[in-house]
C-alpha cells in the first residue's frame, strides 16, 4: 500500500523556492498567493529566508509584498535589508504606504531610506508625515491625475495614452481640474464623461457641477461620515487655501478605522507599547506586556486589603468566600458595558468630556435596575446553596450586588469621559482603574453587610 504524499505546506515550498534563488519562480509564487495567506506565510519562514526573499524579488514585487503586510510586519522584514535596497523598494510602493511603513521604523532608519530614495518620493513621504495619522491628510495618496483648467479634453486624453504606464499604478477613477495659477480645486471628472465628449472642449466644460471635497485635516471619523453620504470611491483632499493636496480612497478610510480599531482593543487588552507580533524579539514583547501588567499589582493589593482587613469575618463566614468572586466578575461585566458605550459614543462625537453629570444619571438608573434583577438571582441562589447555615446570606450577597452593580455601571460609564478631559488614553486606562473600584467595592459591601447581619441577628 503506497502511502499519499505529505502535502506540502506553502511557507515550506517558499523557502524551498528562496534555497534555489530563482527570483522568476519566487516572484510568480508569491504573486499567486492568496490575499489572507501572504501574511501568514511569510511569518512562518526564519528571519534569514526573508532577508533573501527581498533580496531575489525585483522591487516592484517586493513593494507589492510591502504592502500586502500589515505596518508593523513590513517594517520589521525592511529594517534589516542594506539602505540602498531598502529604499529602491519603498520607492515603488504607494505614498501613503511608504509614510505608514517609515512611521514604524526607528527615526535613524527611516532617514537613511529617505536619504536614497527619488526626491520627489522622499518629499512625498515627509509632507504626508507631517500630519495625523488619523487625518485625511495622513491616510491620502499623491498619486492622482490633476489638469489646468485651460487644458482641452484633446490635451488630458493625449497625456493619458502618453504616460499610459506610468498612470496604471494610479487606480484612475476620477480626474481633478484645478486653477493654472493658483492650483485650487475646480472641480471633479469622470472618465466615462471623459471618453465620451468632444475633444475640442475645455474640460471644465465637463466638470461636475457638485463639488465634494475634503480637508487635509479632516478627522477618520469625519471621513467615515463623508463616505456614508456621498457614493464616491474617492475625495479630493484640499489645504486651508483650497488648493488640491492628494485623494483619500474610500478604501483606506475603511482600512485606517479597522486599524483603530485594533488598536484600540489591543490596549483595552494591555497591550500599551503599539502592535504586538509573535515574530517580534522576545524582550520588546516583554517589556510591552510588563508595562501594563505590572503596576495592575499595586491596584490588586488595594482590592485584596479590604478582604485582607475583614479576615476574621471570613474565617467565621467562611462561605461568603464562594460568592466574592462572582459579585466581582459580574460587577466588572456591567462596568465594561457602560465603558464600551462611552468609548463608542466618545468615538462617534456623541458625549464631549464634559457631560459627565448626564451620562452618571443614566448610568445610575441602569445599574440600578440591572443590579436589582441579578441580586435577586443571586440572592434565591445563595439561599438554595447555604441558605441552612445561614439564612441572611442571600440578603446579603444580593444587596451588594445591587450596590456595586449601580457603582459599577457609574464608574464605568463616566470613567472614559473623565480619561478623555485629562488627555490620558481612555482604552488603555479605563479597565484597570473600574476593574480595582469594582473589586475593592464588592469585597467591601459584601463583607460590611455581612458584618452588620450578624450584629442585628446577635450571632457577631
Amino acid at each position: 500500500m503506497t502511502d499519499e504524499p505529505s502535502t506540502i505546506q506553502p511557507w515550506e515550498a517558499l523557502e524551498r523556492l528562496v534555497e534555489s534563488k530563482d527570483a522568476a519562480a519566487i516572484e510568480s509564487f508569491v504573486r499567486a498567493l492568496p490575499a489572507g495567506e501572504t501574511a501568514h506565510t511569510i511569518a512562518r519562514v526564519d528571519e534569514s529566508t526573508q532577508a533573501l526573499l527581498l533580496e531575489l524579488l525585483p522591487v516592484e514585487a517586493a513593494a507589492d509584498l510591502m504592502e500586502a503586510l500589515s505596518d508593523v510586519q513590513a517594517a520589521d522584514l525592511i529594517e534589516d535589508l542594506p539602505a540602498e535596497r531598502a529604499a529602491a523598494i519603498v520607492d515603488e510602493m504607494a505614498s501613503d504606504e511608504q509614510a505608514d511603513l517609515l512611521a514604524e521604523l526607528d527615526e535613524e532608519d527611516a532617514q537613511a531610506i529617505l536619504d536614497r530614495m527619488s526626491p520627489e518620493e522622499a518629499q512625498d513621504v515627509r509632507r504626508l508625515s507631517l500630519h495625523g495619522p488619523d487625518t485625511a491628510g495622513g491616510i491620502m495618496i499623491t498619486e492622482y491625475l490633476s489638469y489646468p483648467d485651460t487644458a482641452t479634453i484633446d490635451d488630458v486624453i493625449k497625456d493619458l495614452r502618453h504616460n499610459a504606464e506610468k498612470y496604471t499604478h494610479y487606480d484612475v477613477q476620477y480626474i481633478y481640474v484645478i486653477s493654472g495659477e493658483t492650483g485650487q480645486l475646480r472641480g471633479t471628472v469622470r472618465l466615462r464623461e471623459l471618453v465620451l465628449s468632444v475633444g475640442s472642449a475645455l474640460i471644465t466644460s465637463i466638470t461636475l457641477a457638485e463639488l465634494h471635497k475634503v480637508r487635509v485635516t479632516a478627522t477618520l471619523d469625519s471621513l467615515e461620515d463623508f463616505f456614508d453620504r456621498h457614493g464616491y470611491y474617492a475625495a479630493p483632499v484640499v489645504d486651508e487655501h483650497d488648493r488640491l493636496v492628494g485623494v483619500a480612497r474610500r478604501s483606506h478610510v475603511e482600512e485606517a478605522l479597522s486599524e483603530r480599531a485594533d488598536k484600540t482593543m489591543l490596549r483595552i487588552g494591555g497591550i500599551i507599547g503599539g502592535e504586538e507580533l509573535r515574530t517580534m524579539p522576545m524582550g520588546s514583547r516583554v517589556v510591552r506586556r510588563l508595562a501594563f501588567l505590572a503596576p495592575n499589582i499595586g491596584l490588586n493589593l488595594i482590592s485584596v486589603s479590604v478582604i485582607a482587613f475583614y479576615e476574621p469575618l471570613l474565617a467565621q463566614v467562611s462561605a461568603l468566600m464562594i460568592f466574592l468572586p462572582i459579585l466581582s466578575d459580574m460587577s466588572g461585566c456591567a462596568g465594561n458595558q457602560a465603558v464600551a458605550v462611552s468609548m463608542r459614543e466618545l468615538a462617534l462625537g456623541l458625549v464631549k468630556p464634559f457631560e459627565v453629570g448626564r451620562v452618571l444619571a443614566k448610568e445610575v438608573l441602569m445599574g440600578l435596575t440591572t443590579g436589582v434583577v441579578l441580586g435577586l438571582v443571586l440572592g434565591v441562589i445563595t439561599w438554595l446553596m447555604r441558605g441552612q447555615a445561614y439564612p441572611y446570606l442571600g440578603v446579603v450577597v444580593g444587596c451588594a450586588m445591587v450596590v456595586n452593580c449601580t457603582i459599577a455601571a457609574s464608574v464605568g460609564g463616566t470613567i472614559p469621559l473623565l480619561l478623555k478631559f485629562i488627555k490620558v488614553d481612555p482604552a488603555l486606562a479605563s479597565g484597570p482603574v473600574l476593574t480595582t473600584i469594582t473589586d475593592m467595592c464588592g469585597f467591601f459591601f459584601a463583607l460590611t453587610f455581612t458584618k452588620v447581619m450578624l450584629h442585628a441577628t446577635g450571632m457577631g
